[in-house]
């Protein structure tokens, strides 16, 4: 089968700098036209492919996580923390569109937090390498949810 609208596409993949250092790796089962579960870039390149199908693509920053948003760093009174709040946690909060937004706690220094609400790949070009190991049809139930469902996908 080959992946086309409406598969349910698994692949290992591998993400690294340009230069070849490791950032991420793991396997991602992604429901395939134009959801937006993957990078539109890595999707273009899936497209007609079969399992076994495998590629490297240089991402740039725009094709990846996108520019860094300097409004999305802030800097809030310990105080207003529930105890616990380390490095490296995460704290919901709300976007600067309104919105629910996750933000990293990137640094605590005396009486105040650190966040971070950027990916923290965020302005950064990346090589995207992958390997297409599953294509199904997806079930009616995740091209409504617009996800693929178990496996390596979404758990309700």
């Amino acid at each position: 089968m080959n992946i086309t609208k409406d598969t349910a596409v698994t692949i290992s993949y591998k993400v690294t700098t340009p230069q070849g250092k490791p950032l991420d790796a793991g396997h991602l089962a992604y429901l395939h036209g134009g959801y937006e579960n993957i990078f539109p870039k890595v999707e273009a390149a899936l497209e007609g492919q079969a399992v076994g199908y495998s590629t490297t693509l240089q991402l740039a920053v725009e094709d990846a996580f996108g520019a860094r948003d300097e409004s999305l760093v802030r800097t809030i009174p310990k105080s207003e923390f529930p105890p616990g709040v380390k490095v490296g946690g995460q704290l919901q909060g709300v976007g600067n569109d309104g919105r629910p937004a996750v933000f990293n706690v990137v640094k605590i220094k005396g009486p105040e937090v650190h966040l971070d609400g950027n990916h923290p790949l965020a302005g950064q070009a990346l090589a995207f390498s992958c390997k297409v190991t599953e294509v199904r049809a997806a079930s009616a139930e995740e091209v409504a949810h617009r996800h693929v469902h178990g496996g390596h996908g979404h758990h309700h």
